[in-house]
């Protein structure tokens, strides 16, 4: 979009609109980037860009159908013409399983008024100032590594995202999301010992990058030895990315429709959902909440296509606090209000933010491994896909460092893996939960970054085979 502001986008395209309902999206996105590889900033970068996100509803005898047209790059003269093509796809389309009315201002509450206040300020933005601290804090960790013999590779990204909501029943609704990470990778000199660090971050004030490299410098150190082990089941230590990219994808296989319909892990046998049913003997609680403080995200549905997990007739609808396991037992799946109508059980929206804890989980990594009689230590996890839904079995690779701990010490680096696990038949077999601190999921950086988990050990990980994986 070029000329006006995406507030001016909206009220052109709802204006235009001639269909019974419609809903406008506008985000604009500015992002900042470093780059560095051999102790040395490579490149950086800023960009900025718009998409118009136009949803028409058509209400008819035989059915509620609705057309979605998304665009990059759309000039003011252009806004209407995204409009008609989104009303001429909802004139082509089949009526939607999810039809219902739009989220009025009433429902929205609160958030319709503090919406209707922030919606005519410009949209908030980022630049390559965002890391002026972080810069200075990363060139003393490349003189640290090159004093150690290390080479750092890696990045750091931010983004600060403004989205503009508006429908024909009246709403208006502004969310502003602030996403950063980096990802920090060390070498021995002759790169054949590698270690992987990562987190999330709002603002960069918060990194603590001399102690990214210390951790970094602590695990080449342990890779001096190696170690070959065989496949089989290890008690294991998995530390907060790993787990975050577990706890990621059960999160997302946690819809309510699929568990009706006989398709997930989630489904009861002969029918429902097994909400209710007990995951963990340990009293787990996994939530979301819109509002956790550091991992901030939008307290309202942003809808940009329907599906199995989300609806673009929901959006608007407010976002709360939400319990997925509490105290071990499965407490709720992601709904939409049309599953919701199906299930019987609460409006349950997903909701970008995702928090793991359990009562008196005050250990460090560091505490469990002193702990540990012999274990295997993760790093991180790689190339994670699913084998099988009904039980949620996936597969991936261990990557960037698996340790051998004997005795309460690391005693060597070991061969990657293979495993075969589900995160759903794992929470049962987990001996031991530590502190919940924010992380960053290896595998889903690019898709969720805002994740708090803890270390845990499990009993019998299955490490199916060895890998050659490096």
């Amino acid at each position: 979009m070029t000329g006006h502001s995406p507030q001016d986008a909206v009220e052109r395209a709802l204006q235009a609109a001639r269909c019974d309902d419609c809903v406008v999206i506008a985000a604009e996105t500015s992002s900042a980037n470093l780059r560095w590889a051999g102790n040395t900033l490579t490149t950086n970068g800023v960009a900025r860009s718009r998409q118009l996100t136009v949803i028409a509803i058509s209400r008819g005898r035989d059915g509620t159908s609705a057309g979605v047209v998304s665009r990059a790059g759309v000039s003011d003269e252009m806004v209407a013409d995204v409009v008609a093509e989104a009303e001429h796809a909802a004139a082509q389309g089949s009526a939607a399983e999810d039809a219902g009315p739009l989220v009025t201002t009433a429902a929205a509450g609160p958030l319709a008024a503090a919406g209707s206040t922030a919606w005519a300020e410009p949209p908030s933005g980022t630049e390559i100032g965002i890391f002026g601290g972080f810069a200075g804090e990363l060139g003393d960790a490349f003189g640290a590594a090159a004093a150690g013999g290390r080479r750092l590779y890696g990045f750091a990204e931010h983004s600060v995202a403004s989205t503009f909501l508006g429908t024909s029943a009246g709403l208006r609704l502004r969310h502003d999301q602030q996403t950063g990470k980096v990802e920090l990778n060390a070498k021995s000199a002759d790169l054949t010992r590698s270690a992987w660090a990562g987190t999330g971050t709002l603002d960069f004030t918060d990194v603590d990058v001399a102690a990214l490299e210390a951790g970094l410098a602590q695990r080449i150190g342990w890779a001096e030895r190696r170690i070959e082990l065989p496949a089989g089941r290890y008690e294991t230590l998995l530390p907060p990315s790993a787990m975050a990219d577990l706890m990621i994808y059960l999160y997302w296989s946690a819809g309510a429709k699929d568990a009706l319909d006989g398709r997930s892990v989630f489904s009861k046998p002969g029918g429902g959902t097994r909400v209710g049913e007990q995951l963990s003997s340990l009293p787990l609680t996994l939530r979301s909440s819109p509002a956790e403080p550091g991992l901030q995200t939008a307290p309202f549905v942003i809808a940009y296509a329907s599906s199995r997990e989300s609806s673009v007739f929901d959006n608007g609808l407010p976002l709360q606090p939400t319990d997925w396991i509490s105290a071990g037992d499965l407490a709720a799946l992601t709904q939409t209000r049309h599953s919701a109508q199906l299930s019987g059980l609460a409006v349950t929206p997903p909701i970008g933010n995702l928090i793991l804890q359990a009562p008196g989980g005050t250990a460090s990594l560091a505490d469990m491994i002193a702990g540990t009689r012999r274990g295997l230590l993760l790093t991180c996890l790689w190339y994670v896909r699913e084998v099988d839904p009904q039980t949620l079995l996936l597969t991936g690779l261990t990557r960037d460092g698996v340790y051998l701990v004997e005795n309460g010490e690391v005693a060597g680096a070991v061969n990657n893996f293979r495993f075969n696990e589900s995160p759903v038949g794992m929470l049962d077999r987990i001996a031991e939960v530590g502190a919940t601190a924010r992380t960053l999921p290896r595998e889903w950086s690019d898709y969720f970054t805002r994740a708090a988990m803890p270390p845990v050990r499990v009993d019998g990980f299955n490490m199916s085979s060895v890998s050659q994986a490096s």
